[in-house]
């Protein structure tokens, strides 16, 4: 689980990045488990759109890997009206933006690339902290003072 305050600070890129480039339609970054984190979508479902990001990251990180082309970094869609472009936002999240026809390609890689780098350092520790949480730590009182039984061989 990512904490409030990195919720609002990715949330606060996203719009930034809206505003720095004028045609993009939406933005959302989510878990690689196309789980939201955060979302500037009006008018768009964003659980459904990080959904199917999830499945299509799956299908783009296997055929980068069967092909050789290494670990996953972008993936873009062009529909007839607009394009779908997916960054890599560190190791456990992606950033997923909507964009008009009438975009520039090559700006919009250009931001989405920083952005998802951002949206990486922002929540990459949190996320991380989620998947591997520390052991609990041992009060004296819980602790069994007597010995576990020893390791023999069989």
């Amino acid at each position: 689980m990512v904490p409030e305050s990195e919720v609002r600070d990715v949330l606060a890129e996203l719009q930034r990045l809206r505003a720095r480039v004028p045609l993009l339609s939406g933005a959302l970054a989510a878990g690689v488990d196309g789980l939201v984190l955060a979302h500037d979508t009006p008018g768009v479902e964003a659980e459904g759109v990080a959904a199917l990001t999830a499945a299509a990251l799956g299908v783009a990180i296997r055929m980068a890997e069967a092909t050789g082309r290494g670990g996953f970094r972008e993936l873009l869609v062009r529909g007839e009206t607009g394009y779908i472009a997916t960054y890599a936002a560190g190791s456990s999240a992606v950033l997923t933006l909507l964009a008009e026809d009438r975009i520039n390609v090559g700006r919009l890689h250009l931001e989405g690339r920083r952005a998802g780098a951002r949206i990486g350092e922002l929540i990459g520790p949190a996320l991380r902290r989620a998947e591997h949480p520390a052991p609990p730590a041992h009060t004296p009182e819980q602790h069994d003072p007597r010995p576990g039984p020893l390791p023999h061989r069989t």
